[in-house]
């Protein structure tokens, strides 16, 4: 079926964006039905989140047209795209940190009973409006910030990676209500690298490789396929060779001292009893639901903030970290999840990654740039990292930005690595390289800590997984049974035939349609594009 522009809520054809020599999109097309929840997918650096900003104001474009009910329009600022009734919900929470909740609502002209509803469908009860958004975990903070999209009731809501710093309980409700909106006037455009995701709320994507539209792909059962190999092209034949290698490699920890013991590790509040060995030459996962204590435990590992109980030993001695740089200086290191806030963005990919080499004053004086350039070239080409916009590190992807955080500390060798969620946003061909640089880091006698919100990475790269509930670890598991049921059943003590939070959110979705007659025009098109060469 041929749609038309008065078919359409939103029109996007031939979008164009170019930095200096990179470019960022060099024919993007995205066509929108009113109701309908739309998926946009593609690989990191793929445009996706460049053709978002321009549709919601935050950049211009160099070509190209934009048509929103019918009418021809560009926003030039975030203000006028919200006017218009295009609203965003971006990978990292637009909340000023130091206001307190109420006051970034009132900045927004968000309407609060809305919005309170929105939290509690969202699962976020109880939130007190008077907390800084500095204090609130960023999990919550996401939540907010799709709530407070929600309460203006933008005729197209965009949301960028939204469930990727979400727990599975979350991420349960977060589903369940996108997929309610499915079947009105308004639609949904979201983007998401869970292909389960996806087929649990979606009705088409659009795939984007390399700056342009390569295809539109009913979802249907077994559309994935398709999904991928647009997204990936000739990449998509290397995928199951990466995954044998991470497989391969996997290996369990020696008969050694633990490189990292926790004994009894509180924080007097959401932290109560976090003990577990860290071995070198292994990765150990941690599973948790939002608000068990991970983060707590990860800020005292890291030296950011002091238990107020229990004991940390380091290669069997006892420490006390009162500083960051306490625990950098007994090996322990910290990717955040928070790009954003690990990295220096207008600073340079060459000044980020040799940061921590010339940071200690013993080093201060003049540098040596050619040892400095040969240190960081090894990171740059280890990790494969896309450095064509190195200018300023804002300028890459958020999978090369994340690259640059690991990068960071791989240059200058690492001994016990510290990762929260470091794939949280990324695309497949790079989550895959980061799973092999975790196992190619242990092999070489390092001890990793992962913290993962995606159940699934477990077996893709751990050896064994710890599982913390109410700050607590509850259990233990070998990655060989670390499937994601197990994981899920030992993070929320549910039963053996308990589904996965896309599973129940697909069906209560379903029941949803189902109960209001079924979607429109719901049968099976087929609108794939022909694959283009870039």
């Amino acid at each position: 079926m041929t749609l038309t522009t008065n078919d359409l809520l939103l029109e996007a054809t031939g979008v164009s964006k170019t930095y200096g020599a990179v470019v960022a999109l060099r024919s993007a097309s995205l066509a929108v039905r009113p109701g309908e929840v739309h998926a946009l997918m593609g690989a990191n650096g793929a445009g996706k989140s460049t053709l978002v900003k321009i549709l919601t104001g935050g950049v211009r474009p160099d070509g190209g047209k934009i048509v929103i009910r019918g009418r021809e329009r560009t926003a030039h600022s975030p203000g006028e795209a919200r006017r218009s009734g295009i609203v965003s919900v971006y990978q990292e929470p637009a909340l000023i940190p130091d206001l307190d909740i109420r006051s970034n609502l009132r900045l927004t002209e968000t309407p609060l009973e809305p919005f309170q509803h929105w939290l509690d469908e969202l699962g976020l009860k109880g939130l007190d409006l008077s907390n800084t958004a500095r204090s609130v975990p960023l999990a919550s903070l996401r939540i907010i910030d799709l709530a407070r999209a929600l309460a203006i009731e933008p005729d197209v809501l965009m949301l960028d990676e939204m469930t990727a710093a979400l727990p599975a309980n979350l991420t349960e409700r977060v589903l369940e209500v996108i997929g309610r909106q499915r079947g009105g006037e308004r639609s949904v455009i979201f983007i998401s690298h869970r292909m389960i995701e996806i087929a649990a709320v979606c009705d088409r994507a659009t795939v984007l490789r390399e700056g342009q539209t390569v295809g539109v792909v009913d979802i249907v059962e077994g559309s994935e396929e398709r999904v991928v190999e647009l997204m990936l092209g000739q990449i998509a034949e290397e995928m199951p060779a990466i995954a044998d290698r991470a497989a391969a490699s996997a290996k369990h920890a020696v008969d050694a001292t633990p490189r990292l013991t926790a004994r009894g590790l509180s924080d007097g509040a959401k932290l109560q009893d976090a003990s577990f060995d860290l071995y070198p030459g292994e990765v150990l996962g941690v599973v948790a639901l939002e608000g068990q204590g991970q983060d707590e435990l990860f800020d005292i590992l890291a030296g950011s903030d002091r238990p107020s109980g229990g004991e940390l030993l380091v290669d069997g001695a006892g420490v006390s970290f009162s500083h960051p740089a306490d625990a950098i200086r007994s090996g322990v290191v910290f990717v955040a999840a928070d790009r954003a806030e690990a990295l220096l963005m207008q600073r340079s990919v060459r000044e980020n990654i040799a940061l921590p080499s010339f940071a200690r004053i013993r080093r201060w004086g003049l540098i040596d740039l050619g040892a400095e350039g040969r240190t960081v070239g090894a990171a740059v080409t280890r990790l494969q990292i896309d450095s064509r916009a190195g200018g300023e590190v804002r300028r890459l992807s958020g999978g090369n930005q994340q690259k640059v955080t690991i990068a960071r500390w791989v240059a200058g060798g690492v001994r016990t690595l510290l990762c929260f969620d470091p794939t949280r946003g990324i695309d497949i061909r790079t989550k895959q390289q980061i799973y092999v640089l975790l196992r190619d880091l242990a092999e070489a006698g390092a001890a990793v800590l992962l913290y993962t919100s995606e159940l699934k990475e477990v077996q893709l790269a751990c050896d064994r997984a710890i599982v913390i509930f109410g700050g607590r670890v509850v259990a233990e598991i070998d990655a060989a049974d670390a499937d994601e049921s197990a994981l899920l059943r030992a993070a929320y003590n549910l039963r053996s035939d308990a589904l996965m939070p896309e599973e129940i959110a697909a069906e209560l979705v379903a029941a949803a349609a189902e109960d209001a007659g079924g979607i429109a025009d719901s049968s099976p098109r087929v609108t794939n594009q022909p694959d283009r060469e870039p």
